[in-house]
């Protein structure tokens, strides 16, 4: 079990084996637009959330969210931003 949102990481004692998924900001970022999700509800911001991978989120709303999300802690912006550079480069 891991827990602690996006500040910590804290691990429950298990005995069974497990594999290490954690992805860190500093990871390449071919690895972090995979693993990074974030929850949307839509256009119209009414239906039930759903957990999308950066890679799958559309320019127009990664570059929304730059622009309103101004509470969002400045790494998790950043990672907005790499993908927009991200995808510039590789088009």
């Amino acid at each position: 079990m891991v827990d602690g949102g996006t500040d910590e990481l804290r691990r429950n004692v298990n005995t069974e084996p497990f594999e290490e998924l954690s992805i860190y900001s500093d990871a390449p970022h071919y690895e972090v637009r995979q693993g990074f999700f974030w929850g949307t509800r839509g256009k119209n911001g009414n239906q039930p959330v759903e957990f999308k991978p950066l890679k799958n989120l559309d320019t127009d709303h990664i570059e929304a969210i730059i622009q309103t999300q101004k509470n969002q802690p400045r790494w998790r912006i950043e990672i907005f931003k790499a993908e927009l550079a991200f995808r510039k480069k590789s088009s």
